[in-house]
């Protein structure tokens, strides 16, 4: 998803931007007199240490041993400036006087308080801030663990209307101190003149933007103590987006963030890039879907813009690709204001995410279990395996089912007294699987109930994912109704071989969609029904508004979903739920 750029010291114009004692920017060659920076990093039980600066416009990179004498630093400095003044001598020419002698080495020093450091001292303890390095007549100011950007990388795609956010790995700083610049070029295509185009760590390009590359300056920063800048180019420019997509009239509903006692939530699948890419996908799945529209650069564009204009409290997400959360729903929620959490899918790359604003909520525990493995060895499902062996090809083929339940408790931190069991799964997906899909979510029902009992007792479930279960469904029954018969038709959904009925119940009273049931949530060519939900307790929590789902016109404009204006085959459900004032933990 991602270019990389390098910071910008030692660029191919040989310039190097530095930081003043105020913080400012300036761009400067080194100079005699002039004052440059030399980073060092070195933490107490690391054996090595690196010492980074630049010196005749070429970046030095030094690895050393902590306990070193810094002498021998200064003589390798020294050294290896002499040897590269010797390369770049050039050869005499035939008839040319002979050289009287080799340039002498400059002389490399390291001061503290003006005074030379002796070459005795360990390297751990004299690279300190308040040193200064000296290699000839240029000075090196020295910068123990500075606010530093490991890792800074922008979208490879860029589109106008849609949110950029750029991928930051940050030491010794604090995000939220650090400073962000944007520029665009003044002329575009011509790399130069560089005009500031907005602040903050995501912008938002316009038409007016449209053929200009975007430059980011990044300034690594810890309360007042700065480090070097980073600057970051793109690899392209940005192009016009697709216009009107189909959650722009959605994000009207949602304009501003909740307040207490509201919570907004999101569920959304959000198709993995693994099966979009699929020739299955491109030939049969959505054959009226635009190529480039199923492009993961493209997708991602329209769905980070999506969730950030839902100003959501919590957000479940699933089928989402482990690089897309590293790479690029994890930075970007980051720079919304979302701490995240992510479980992969056994044998599969992609799985669930969950979400959760961290002004509002904290994470206090996980509690992610695979349903088979939990089925399997779990005692707390010992009487739901012993009736599935009366069916041994049906229990094989629940227990080879990588299907896995997120679960996360999160206290609230406005009422601290109050916590969320936020749960997110995606059932089997198979149509014949309603037996398959019963037996998953009674294992999932009873290990909620088991997490809440023993870990946040009192806690408000909201359970959320694509069940792949229609309304009708036994999954929803037992949802709804708290037990599901022996006689429901789902025991018979794969046939008689796999027909082990029982009696499920479920360790909750009834829980209410809160959303309804739609006649759609998922709408492609050769199907449309609603699958995905979003299941609270109506004694804990109540339903305070619904965000409207896309019209009818909106969803088949370019026939079904995906489409350039929707990135998924699915549509997000979205609610505002509201504490229930009874609830007093």
């Amino acid at each position: 998803m991602f270019s990389r750029f390098t910071a910008a010291a030692c660029r191919s114009h040989r310039r190097l931007f530095l930081l003043s004692s105020a913080g400012t920017r300036s761009s400067a060659w080194p100079q005699q007199g002039a004052m440059q920076s030399a980073v060092v990093r070195c933490l107490p039980g690391e054996p090595k240490l690196t010492i980074s600066f630049c010196l005749d416009g070429s970046h030095k990179h030094m690895l050393r041993d902590q306990d070193e004498p810094v002498g021998k630093v200064l003589t390798r400095i020294g050294h290896n400036l002499t040897k590269n003044q010797g390369k770049g001598k050039k050869k005499k020419k035939r008839g040319e006087e002979p050289s009287d002698g080799a340039q002498p080495a400059a002389e490399v020093k390291l001061l503290f308080g003006e005074e030379p450091v002796e070459e005795s001292v360990l390297n751990s303890e004299a690279w300190r801030d308040g040193a200064v390095l000296c290699v000839g007549e240029v000075r090196y100011a020295v910068m123990r663990n500075a606010p530093t950007f490991t890792s800074a990388e922008l979208p490879r795609s860029l589109m106008a209307g849609f949110p950029v956010c750029p991928k930051l790995q940050l030491e010794f700083g604090k995000m939220e101190d650090c400073e962000f610049t944007w520029f665009k070029e003044k002329c575009v295509g011509s790399g130069e003149n560089w005009v500031e185009v907005g602040s903050g760590r995501v912008f938002v390009p316009s038409n007016e933007d449209i053929g200009s590359r975007l430059q980011l300056r990044c300034l690594p920063k810890d309360g007042t103590r700065t480090g070097l800048i980073k600057e970051l180019q793109s690899e392209g420019s940005i192009e016009a987006g697709p216009g009107t997509c189909t959650f722009d009239t959605r994000h009207l509903f949602t304009q501003q963030q909740t307040q207490w006692p509201e919570v907004r939530v999101v569920s959304y699948n959000i198709l993995a890039d693994v099966y979009a890419q699929t020739e299955l996908s491109k030939t049969v799945l959505y054959p009226y879907c635009a190529p480039y529209a199923l492009e993961l650069d493209y997708r991602i564009n329209l769905i980070r813009k999506e969730l950030s204009g839902y100003n959501a409290d919590l957000i479940c997400l699933q089928e989402v690709d482990k690089g897309v959360f590293e790479d690029s729903l994890s930075p970007a929620m980051d720079a919304f204001g979302f701490d995240g959490v992510f479980r992969i899918k056994e044998k599969q790359h992609e799985g669930l995410a969950t979400f959760f604003r961290r002004s509002r909520f904290r994470l206090l525990s996980s509690h992610d279990v695979v349903l088979s493995e939990a089925l399997g060895s779990d005692s707390l499902h010992s009487d739901l395996l012993q009736n599935l062996s009366s069916k041994p090809d049906l229990k094989e083929k629940v227990l080879q089912r990588s299907t896995s339940l997120q679960v996360s408790v999160l206290q609230d931190l406005l009422q601290p007294e109050r916590s969320l069991c936020v749960a997110n799964t995606h059932l089997y997906w198979h149509p014949t699987g309603g037996n398959v899909r019963l037996v998953q979510m009674g294992v999932a029902l009873t290990h909620l109930g088991h997490v809440i009992s023993t870990v946040s007792p009192g806690a408000a479930l909201v359970f959320c994912g694509d069940f792949n279960s229609t309304p009708h469904s036994g999954v929803c029954e037992l949802l709804t109704h708290s037990s599901i018969p022996q006689s429901h038709s789902d025991w018979l959904s794969s046939g008689l071989d796999h027909h082990c009925p029982m009696d499920l119940a479920s360790p909750f009273p009834p829980l209410l969609s809160a959303c309804g049931t739609p006649p759609y949530t998922n709408y492609v060519g050769g199907f449309k029904g609603c699958l995905d939900y979003i299941y609270i307790q109506p004694d804990h929590m109540k339903v305070a508004q619904v965000i409207p789902l896309p019209s009818h016109e909106e969803v088949t404009t370019y026939e079904a979903l995906p489409s350039v204006s929707h990135p998924s085959d699915h549509i997000s459900l979205v609610c505002d739920l509201l504490w229930s004032p009874q609830n007093k933990q």
